[in-house]
């Protein structure tokens, strides 16, 4: 009975062992097939469907019922921008991570700052959907996705400044514009 004990303990304890280890391996992916996982975003374009300036002279051109259809196809693109944006923020979140572990205390630094504002930014573009998705069921509602392309802004010189510091040759771009 007691040998019987310690086989299963002893294949439970192997078993958990080689899970950890493909797990492990599994999880570790380069930098370089992070950055290519990052999608650049317009942020002109972004700048542009989030602008309350450019809704008040559509509400002010438009029929009623074309405003809201046309203001419907906006908020759908600007839907597809902060999803964009909240992926980039996730990608970004794990390349900080690994570098957090970095000797350089300025790369370790500028890491840990571009995990912060990249949890901030996913956090800021999850609560701009949901109201995206409440302006679309009614579009004379507030969208208010400019907070998204704020901090989305601020996370692209935070990623540039860690790229800068972990390979200067090699240039990190999150936006298309710039």
């Amino acid at each position: 009975m007691t040998l019987a004990i310690i086989l299963v303990v002893a294949a439970a304890l192997a078993l958990t062992f080689i899970l950890s280890i493909t797990v492990s391996r599994s999880l570790q992916v380069s930098n370089a097939s992070l950055a290519g996982r990052i999608q650049p975003l317009d942020l002109e374009a972004f700048r542009n469907l989030t602008d309350a300036v450019e809704d008040q002279y559509l509400r002010g051109r438009l029929r009623p019922a074309d405003f809201r259809s046309v203001r419907r196809e906006r908020l759908r693109a600007m839907a597809a921008y902060v999803q964009v944006a909240g992926r980039n923020a996730t990608v970004l979140v794990r390349i900080g991570q690994s570098a957090l572990s970095a000797n350089d205390p300025c790369t370790a630094e500028a890491a840990r700052q571009l995990v912060e504002q990249a949890l901030l930014l996913r956090r800021n573009a999850t609560f701009a959907l949901l109201r995206i998705y409440v302006a679309l069921a009614w579009p004379n509602s507030d969208s208010d996705a400019r907070r998204v392309l704020h901090r989305y802004e601020q996370l692209n010189g935070s990623a540039m400044l860690l790229g800068r510091l972990q390979n200067p040759a090699v240039p990190v771009r999150i936006s298309a514009g710039l």
